[in-house]
C-alpha cells in the first residue's frame, strides 16, 4: 500500500508541475486576447462554459467577442474559444495533428464508457477503423435501410395512435423519439432489436442510453480533469474497487449503466458472431437479413488483411458507439424539430401537405423521393444549424502554433493581429452554435429559424467563408478526420421519422415551461427537472 500512496503521489507531482507550467505559459502568450471576466479564480468560466443553462453565456462569446476569444479554465489557465471559419479549418483540416484530435479526457471517457471503438481511436487507429466502417454508410447501403427505417417508424405511429385515438393527449415526444432512434439504429445499425415500441415499459438498455450524457455531464469537471490519469491507475478489478467505496452516486449511476452498455453489446457480438459462422442462412433469418452496418462491418473484417482487420474489442467497442452517437443526437434533432413544427403551426401544416403530396396511393416513400421533398430538407437543415445537438467540441494543441483568422482579431491593447500565437497544451472548445449562428455568416437573421432561407440562394457569404463542416456549410457534424461518419444515416432517420410522423399527428405546445438544457448533448425538459418534452398530440385531419 506504501508503494502505491508513493506512486499515486508521483503521479500527482509530474502532472501538477506541467499543468501549472503550461497555466503560466498560456496567461503569458493568451492574455492579450480579448474575452469574459472570470468569475472564479478556482474555475474560471468553466462553470458557464459547462453549464445546462449556458445559453446566454454562449450566446455571450459568439455575438460579443469575435471568432477567437479567451476564457478562463483552472486557476487562471488561459483557453480559446472559437469559431472564426478560417481557424476552423485549421484546426479540424489543416493542422488536426497540430491541434490533436481528442483531448485525453475525450478519450479516456470514450474508451471508458464506450470501449475500443471509433470514438476512443487515435491517429492510425482510428483511420484503420474509419477506412473499414465508411463503405457500410455508403448510399447503396443506406437504400437498403429505408424499409427498415419505415417499418419501425409505423410502430410508433401505432403506439402514437392507439394513445389518442380517443383525442388529443399530451405526450412526451422525447421519450417516444427516443425509443424509436434506438430501435431504428439497433435494426438498422445492429440487426438487434431493443423495443417493440407497443407498451409502456421502456426497456432497461434504452433507459441506460438515455441517461448516460446527463449524468456524465453532471461530472464534467471530474471527467475532464481526474479521468485520463485515475483510468491508468492499476487493473480494471482495483479501479471498479476504488468507484465501489467511493461515495458519488452519480459515479455509481454511470458505473451501472455501462454494465448494462457492455453486457448488451457483447450479448449481440456474440449472436452475430455465431450466425455468420453458421453461413448465409443463418445470417438471414436475423432481423434486417445481415444487411445491417455491423453485420456488414463483420463479414468485410473477415475478409480484410491482419494489418486492417479491426480486433474482436474493436468490434464490439463499435455496436455501443454506434447506437449512442445515433440515438441521443437524432432524438434531440427530432425532439427540437417537433417542438419547433409546434411553435410554428403554418409551417407544420405546409410539411404535411408536401409530405402527402409526395406519397402514391399510400406506399411508403423511396430513398429518392425523401431527398426530394425541398421543404423537408429546408427544416432539418435550418433546425440543425440554429439548435445543433452538440454546441462545442473540445481540441488541446500539442505543441507551440499560430492559429490563423479569417478576420482580424483587436488585441486588449488595441493592435490587430491575424495569427494568434497559441502555447503547447491549450485547450480549445471548437464552437458548433457560434459558428452556425455567426452573423457575418449567415446574415443579421442569423438567429431566427428560417426554413425558408435554404429554398433559394444563400448569401454569399457563406460559401465565400470556407466553414470545414460536412454538411451544407455548418459545424453540426463537424468537419476534417473526426467528422460525423453517420450523418446521411442520421438524416435519414430524420425525414422517414418526421414524414411518419407529421402526416398523421398535429402536435401542439402544451402548457408547460420547455427549457432545453445544454448537456453534452442538448435535451429539453420541464423546470430544470429530469428530461422530457411534453406536447398535445392530436391525429390531423
Amino acid at each position: 500500500m506504501a508503494s502505491l500512496i508513493q506512486a499515486l503521489l508521483f503521479i500527482a507531482t509530474i502532472w501538477t508541475a506541467r499543468w501549472l507550467w503550461g497555466v503560466l505559459s498560456s496567461r503569458r502568450v493568451l492574455n492579450s486576447i480579448p474575452g469574459p471576466r472570470s468569475p472564479s479564480f478556482w474555475t474560471g468560466n468553466l462553470k458557464e462554459l459547462y453549464s445546462f443553462d449556458g445559453w446566454d453565456f454562449h450566446h455571450e462569446l459568439g455575438q460579443k467577442y469575435g471568432g477567437v476569444v479567451r476564457i478562463d479554465g483552472l486557476l487562471g489557465a488561459k483557453q480559446l474559444y472559437v469559431f472564426d471559419p478560417k481557424s476552423l479549418h485549421q484546426i479540424l483540416v489543416k493542422d488536426q495533428d497540430i491541434f490533436f484530435d481528442e483531448p485525453d479526457y475525450m478519450i479516456s471517457g470514450s474508451r471508458v464508457s464506450l470501449g475500443e471503438g471509433i470514438f476512443a481511436a487515435l491517429g492510425e487507429q482510428h483511420k484503420r477503423q474509419r477506412k473499414m466502417l465508411n463503405p457500410v454508410f455508403s448510399a447503396a447501403h443506406l437504400r437498403q435501410m429505408v424499409p427498415i427505417f419505415f417499418e419501425v417508424g409505423k410502430r410508433l405511429r401505432g403506439a402514437l395512435e392507439s394513445r389518442v385515438q380517443d383525442g388529443p393527449k399530451e405526450l412526451d415526444m422525447l421519450l417516444w423519439v427516443t425509443r424509436c432512434a434506438t430501435e431504428l439504429v439497433g435494426q438498422a445499425g445492429l440487426g438487434h432489436s431493443f423495443d417493440p415500441l407497443d407498451t409502456d415499459e421502456i426497456p432497461l438498455y434504452i433507459r441506460s442510453v438515455k441517461q448516460l450524457q446527463v449524468t456524465m455531464f453532471r461530472m464534467a469537471l471530474a471527467v475532464r480533469y481526474i479521468l485520463p490519469w485515475a483510468s491508468t491507475i492499476g487493473s480494471p478489478k482495483f479501479r471498479r474497487f476504488i468507484i465501489g467505496i467511493v461515495p458519488w452516486k452519480n459515479l455509481h449511476d454511470t458505473r451501472d449503466i455501462l454494465d448494462t452498455l457492455y453486457s448488451t453489446a457483447l450479448h449481440i457480438y456474440n449472436l452475430k458472431k455465431a450466425a455468420l459462422e453458421a453461413g448465409d442462412e443463418a445470417v438471414s433469418a436475423q432481423i434486417a437479413k445481415g444487411k445491417d452496418i455491423i453485420s456488414i462491418l463483420m463479414k468485410d473484417n473477415s475478409n480484410a488483411s491482419s494489418t486492417e482487420r479491426l480486433s474482436e474489442d474493436e468490434i464490439i467497442g463499435q455496436l455501443n458507439t454506434l447506437v449512442f452517437a445515433a440515438t441521443d443526437t437524432t432524438s434531440s434533432a427530432l425532439s427540437r424539430t417537433l417542438h419547433t413544427l409546434a411553435q410554428y403551426p403554418d409551417v407544420q401544416e405546409k410539411l404535411r401537405q408536401e409530405i402527402k403530396s409526395a406519397q402514391q396511393e399510400g406506399a411508403d416513400l423511396s430513398y429518392d423521393q425523401l431527398n426530394s421533398m425541398v421543404y423537408l430538407d429546408a427544416i432539418c437543415r435550418e433546425t440543425l444549424r440554429l439548435y445543433p445537438p452538440l454546441s462545442f467540441i473540445p481540441r488541446i494543441t500539442v505543441k507551440d502554433v499560430a492559429l490563423t483568422t479569417s478576420t482580424p482579431v483587436t488585441t486588449l491593447d488595441g493592435s490587430t493581429i491575424t495569427e494568434v500565437p497559441v502555447p503547447a497544451g491549450t485547450e480549445i472548445s471548437v464552437s458548433i452554435l457560434a459558428s452556425n449562428r455567426n452573423p457575418a455568416i449567415w446574415g443579421p437573421d442569423s438567429l431566427e429559424w428560417k426554413p425558408e432561407r435554404w429554398l433559394s440562394t444563400l448569401p454569399q457569404s457563406v460559401a465565400d467563408a470556407h466553414v470545414p463542416g460536412i454538411y451544407s456549410n455548418l459545424m453540426s457534424f463537424s468537419g476534417g478526420g473526426r467528422a460525423c461518419i453517420g450523418f446521411k444515416f442520421s438524416q435519414l432517420e430524420m425525414k422517414v421519422v418526421l414524414c411518419i410522423l407529421v402526416e398523421r399527428f398535429k402536435f401542439s405546445l402544451s402548457d408547460k415551461d420547455i427549457s432545453w438544457q445544454m448537456s453534452s448533448i442538448t435535451v429539453p425538459s420541464v423546470d430544470g427537472t429530469k428530461p422530457e418534452l411534453p406536447l398535445k398530440v392530436e391525429l390531423a385531419a
